[in-house]
């Protein structure tokens, strides 16, 4: 039988590196082995619930029968609400027409690059990052892709980006990152966000401008000095050219909930609701109506990421203080500490080591496959973020991490590691 042929888009899309490695997981799980499955970027319900008013307010919703379709730009009560959640927590102004609510942040962020960019138009993205080679191949964008460095915490500089500005549609950018759990500087995205502005007011008159989408779902998510930054607040002449991508999914440990937004010039917010009107990726109303409820409770919000980021903070720090003190002990790992997000960055650096057994570590993969098998712990390497083959640094999510676990997951490394040659 001939192989059937398919569109250009479905033939080309690279198969997701997480997914082929969740395949692995569950099937030595399904075999009876132990998993510290730190691969994923969500979150076990039992550790990590939604806050329980936003619980009750679901309930409620659907015993009001709120099960119809949602207007095609969101709830006029929760766009009101996020519009001042934002403005109370992060200072920044945006009225009803300039904010859109979708099932989540995916939907959001392919509107957004449907929205702006067109085949062959130049796409610029730091490397490691969630999903913008991805997004990027669905559009027909011209991939600029910009590896960061651990110097910079992963975190891509103005330096990076100018050379590349010119004739450039879309930005991408994401802070708190995911993979790595790091922030921009303050002074270092001013200066990206110098670099924009520049660059849209050398542009002629009626011609397509550069955009910043700036992802920050995981804004609320920061910790110890760790302060968030966005385009907006450091300089308002972004706010024309800035689309957000924001949220309830990792700020309150709702990702099946499904409830993002965007905020942004209601040009393109609007623009954005009518290809989100074809695809249908509203988020539900029921929904929508209790989390516009929970938002207008400023107590009952800060009370929960009060608790919610204690308990996600001292995973983090457990397991980055294990690497330090492995790092320590001489072995060839290490970490960035904790800034925001569900993250730890964390480098495995064993290529070219010899295993009990004697088999040779030669890449990166083998490294990833001997840390699995011999230490049972799964984490994500920075090459599924489209960073380089070899790179030796990994992402660690507590999502759905048990803290009794973590001194046991350390002497498996701990182990591990010294079996090697």
């Amino acid at each position: 039988m001939s192989k059937r042929r398919f569109s250009q888009i479905a033939e080309t899309l690279i198969p997701s590196e997480i997914v082929k490695l969740g395949g692995i997981i569950r099937e030595k799980i399904k075999n009876g082995e132990q998993i510290f499955n730190y691969t994923i970027g969500d979150f076990d319900s039992s550790l990590f619930p939604i806050p329980k008013i936003l619980e009750e307010e679901i309930i409620k919703a659907y015993q009001k029968g709120f099960t119809t379709y949602p207007p095609a730009d969101g709830d006029a009560e929760l766009r009101t609400a996020v519009a001042d959640f934002i403005k109370t927590y992060q200072g920044i102004s945006y009225e009803s027409d300039e904010i859109l609510i979708a099932a989540g942040g995916r939907p959001l962020i392919y509107t957004v690059y449907r929205t702006i960019v067109d085949d062959g138009d130049k796409v610029i993205y730091p490397v490691p990052s969630w999903n913008n080679n991805h997004y990027a191949h669905f559009t027909g964008g011209k991939h600029i892709c910009l590896e960061a460095s651990a110097e910079n915490n992963f975190m891509p500089t103005a330096e990076q980006i100018a050379p590349h500005l010119e004739g450039a549609s879309l930005l991408a950018l994401c802070s708190p990152l995911n993979p790595t759990g790091t922030v921009f500087d303050k002074d270092e995205l001013k200066r990206i966000c110098d670099l924009v502005v520049a660059e849209n007011d050398k542009r002629p008159e009626g011609s397509k401008k550069l955009y910043l989408m700036y992802d920050q779902i995981y804004w609320t998510l920061t910790f110890g000095e760790t302060k968030h930054y966005d385009p907006v607040s450091l300089h308002p002449g972004m706010k024309e050219y800035t689309v957000f991508i924001d949220g309830i999914s990792k700020s309150f440990a709702a990702t099946g909930v499904r409830v993002g937004w965007s905020m942004g010039p209601a040009d393109i917010i609007a623009k954005m609701k009518g290809l989100n009107s074809h695809i249908g990726a509203w988020a539900p109303l029921a929904e929508q109506k209790a989390v516009a409820t929970f938002l207008k409770q400023p107590a009952a919000v800060q009370n929960y990421l009060t608790g919610f980021k204690k308990e996600v903070e001292s995973r983090l720090n457990s397991i980055y203080r294990g690497f330090c003190d492995l790092k320590s002990a001489g072995f060839n790992v290490d970490a960035i500490q904790p800034q925001a997000a569900i993250y730890l960055t964390i480098k495995i650096d064993l290529r070219g080591k010899l295993t009990a057994k004697g088999d040779l570590l030669a890449t990166q993969e083998d490294v990833t496959n001997y840390i699995l098998d011999e230490a049972r712990l799964a984490i994500v390497p920075f090459h599924s973020f489209g960073a380089g083959d070899n790179s030796s640094w990994y992402r660690l999510s507590v999502g759905c991490c048990r803290k009794e676990d973590i001194p046991v997951m350390m002497e498996k490394l701990r182990k591990a590691l010294e079996k090697l040659n």
